[in-house]
């Protein structure tokens, strides 16, 4: 552990807000600033996203609030400190002392545990998933007054807006039993909540996210309700009101569908897990270790770019968040030795969206993988990991070639951190995330991996800030191997351990020096990960409009026919359609809904094609990150545009450019899925290996082809044919038929060949 004695473990912000450092941004994926703004109604909108948290983290650990100490619930324990809370407050209004941001935590922390009570913590799915969205809709509603209202109409309009969708959320918790009696049978008033559920959520989506994805589910849920008017055979047998409504705001097919089931179990954990190992200084960590392996070396500071984003995207799933965090010391950087403002920002867009591929997080489209195609979480991540790392040495290759093109050289090793010391140092902060990993390929859930997970960041942080101000080695050591014991006892005694110990922690460190503050830090991650967990949970229930029109009138099949019988002739034909499809939809649509969309129309028609069943689906998820890079919408580069001081679209031509190699590798993939270490019929063992091991090397040599075709650079500059030249022999490498591969080999050979040996030949003559 750290031994610094004057600084706590994690540092604390106002609601999201560092409270030192640069100027907030605006995050370009919903457009509003860092916070949950001014005066009491922003204290209460905190306190409330801590309250989310708490309800979320309570319902994903499955708390047995009905088990009873020494004869006591521990809910009727709850009830008794939430009397005693406001006894304190009432105390202290009596008195004169200030009381409101005592009150403003009560209100929604009572709600919640009388929101638990109910169900003594097993919340049934159904009302869950209604909790999840309409706590979603309030904390979204909230800060679009606070941010996005400059009228007091407007104020009171989106607050509004919030308390109805909350309230939608309780109506299935209050009505829960009869709801389920009734199934398939709506009252009067069922239609009008079914009906608001639907109008509030593409307001928010809307207002919160711009309109493309609204418009696009719009579309969808019009199909429903209009489509027996087209002709054949578009058309379909016709849906009454009634109907429609039932399917998508009731049930488990449409606003409440496996996208949200996931949003509210798995995306939301990982999402606190990354907001409490952010603020424990992983950041830090990640960037020291990447500038001090790779600072020094030639065009360092994209290097470091690079691999400092590979880094984050194991505990971020947002490529936006990861160019806006990484994006804020890298891009400068870059400029600084020589980089191009536009190259800059497309370094880190490219580095960052890639961030989504990267297990184990994997922008939470891994979790909604896992759970659509019924595979195991660890099946996802198997297929994942050789194309993220491929993608990323297509990154490393981009800018390598643009330093060695440009004579920019790396940053002095007088002025870079040492990668040995910040290991030494926060080498616990990667103990979480080990364990995770190790857990997750062991078999255990999702669910269950990220609840240990995210309770073992916390246990390191408050424990680390406890121990932070003991001198003595021989008490530090026991202290930590007495932690561990105790953690280790959840696996025999459940999770009451893990929360019992999380207590006496936070109630140790209220009483050292620094502890308030690590205290004050953890809270402001829950707040900060309920924040950023709106736009992924309101995309995931808007896109089940999406999948509900899917499964009620069958469109997909529609859609999917015509693409078969362009396949049926040309599998590299209904690849292209399919990967324009993902990269239109997705420009301006966020990824878990393009995957989610793009998956439900275009995977299955893969499929049909003899395209195993993940590469399909790892396929269309691969294009739709691109989509962000893509022009003329491109969310990464614009969200670098601040940052570099340069043009979007300057940017997005960079990033696609350098993204470009890229491009090969899920096509490659779907020609040969030992890419993706996928099973081969009749390769076992050895065989199998040398197979695996073919592709690989096949797809890093056309990489290192495009790549070096796209920057005009290999050991030289490129002339134009030779540019051609290696394009075409990548071409030949990608398309996997009769021949093609030597025809690939022999172009390359010569290509690479010729260019070293010219290169060799004007070395000697200069």
């Amino acid at each position: 552990m750290s031994e610094d004695k004057h600084t706590p473990l994690a540092t604390p912000d106002i609601g999201g807000v560092p409270v030192e450092g640069s100027q907030p941004i605006v995050d370009p994926e919903h457009g509003l600033p860092p916070g949950f703004g001014a005066g009491w109604a922003g204290r209460l909108l905190f306190w409330i996203a801590v309250a989310f948290s708490l309800f979320q983290i309570a319902t994903a650990f499955n708390v047995p609030l009905d088990h009873r100490l020494l004869g006591i619930d521990i809910i009727d324990l709850l009830r008794a400190a939430i009397v005693l809370w406001a006894v304190a407050i009432v105390v202290r209004a009596v008195r004169g002392k200030s009381y409101a941001e005592m009150l403003l935590a009560w209100i929604p922390i009572a709600a919640v545990v009388e929101i638990l009570a109910r169900f003594e913590g097993s919340v049934p799915n159904q009302v869950l998933r209604a909790l999840h969205v309409g706590m979603l809709c309030l904390v979204a509603g909230g800060l679009l007054a606070q941010h996005k209202s400059h009228s007091r109409a407007a104020v009171a309009l989106a607050w509004a807006l919030a308390l109805a969708g909350f309230a939608i959320g309780l109506y299935h918790w209050f009505f829960y039993e009869d709801l389920v009696a009734r199934a398939g049978e709506l009252t009067q008033s069922d239609l009008v909540v079914g009906i608001a559920v639907i109008v509030v959520l593409f307001v928010v989506c809307w207002r919160f996210m711009g309109p493309a994805l609204p418009i696009v589910a719009g579309l969808f849920l019009a199909y429903c309700l209009l489509g027996q008017y087209l002709p054949s055979p578009m058309n379909h047998r016709g849906y009454s009101l009634e109907q429609v409504i039932e399917h998508m705001s009731f049930g488990t097919e449409g606003v409440y569908a496996t996208p949200t089931g996931v949003s509210a179990t798995f995306i939301f954990l990982f999402i606190l897990f990354g907001s409490f190992l952010e603020r424990a200084g992983m950041i830090q960590l990640f960037t020291d270790v990447a500038m001090g392996l790779f600072g020094g070396a030639r065009g360092g500071p994209a290097k470091v770019a690079v691999f400092s984003s590979a880094l984050m995207g194991t505990i971020s799933g947002s490529g936006v968040a990861n160019v806006v965090s990484t994006g804020q010391f890298t891009i400068p950087l870059m400029k600084r030795f020589g980089y191009r403002p536009a190259f800059a920002g497309g370094v880190e867009a490219t580095a960052s969206m890639g961030g989504q591929i990267m297990p184990p997080v994997m922008g939470a489209v891994a979790f909604i993988m896992a759970e659509t195609i019924d595979v195991p979480y660890a099946a996802v991540v198997q297929a994942a990991i050789v194309p993220a790392i491929l993608y990323y040495a297509a990154a490393f290759l981009a800018v390598h070639l643009e330093a060695g093109k440009r004579g920019l050289v790396g940053m002095p090793r007088s002025a870079l951190p040492s990668a040995g010391k910040a290991l030494r140092e926060k080498w616990y902060l990667i103990l979480p995330l080990a364990v995770l990993v190790y857990l997750l390929f062991a078999g255990y859930t999702p669910l269950f991996s990220g609840s240990v997970g995210l309770a073992l960041t916390v246990v390191l942080i408050l424990g680390g800030s406890f121990m932070m101000g003991v001198g003595s080695l021989a008490v530090r050591v026991l202290f930590w191997v007495a932690l561990g014991l105790l953690c280790g006892l959840f696996f025999w005694y459940g999770i009451l351990v893990i929360v019992a110990l999380v207590v006496a922690l936070i109630l140790a460190n209220l009483v050292v020096k620094g502890g308030a503050e690590t205290v004050a830090a953890c809270r402001e991650a829950l707040a900060d990960g309920a924040r950023q967990a709106i736009p992924v949970g309101i995309a995931c229930a808007v896109v089940g409009i999406v999948i509900g029109t899917m499964t009620l009138t069958g469109v997909g099949t529609v859609f999917g026919n015509a693409v078969v019988a362009v396949g049926q002739n040309s599998l590299f034909l209904a690849l292209v359609l399919t990967m324009i499809v993902s990269l239109i939809l997705g420009m301006g649509i966020p990824t878990i809904p393009n995957y989610i969309i793009t998956s439900s129309l275009a995977a299955p028609i893969l499929l049909k094609l003899g395209v195993p069943l993940i590469v399909s689906h790892m396929f269309v998820f691969y294009f739709g990150i691109m989509a962000d890079l893509t022009p003329p919408v491109a969310l990464a580069a614009f969200a670098a545009a601040p940052i570099a001081k340069e043009s979007g679209f300057k940017i997005g031509f960079q990033a696609l450019k350098i993204a470009m190699a890229g491009f090969v590798i899920p096509y490659m993939a779907v020609y040969d899925p030992a890419l993706m270490l996928q099973p081969q019929e009749g390769l076992t063992g050895i065989s199998y290996a040398v197979a695996a091991a073919y592709i690989i090397v096949k797809t890093l040599l056309a990489i290192f082809l495009w790549g070096s075709a796209t920057i005009g650079f290999m050991k030289r500059d490129m002339p134009l044919w030779e540019r051609i030249a290696a394009i075409v022999a990548a071409f030949s490498l990608v398309l996997a038929l009769p021949a093609t591969d030597e025809i690939g080999f022999a172009l390359a050979a010569l290509v690479i060949g010729q260019h070293f040996w010219r290169a060799r030949a004007a070395a000697a003559a200069a």
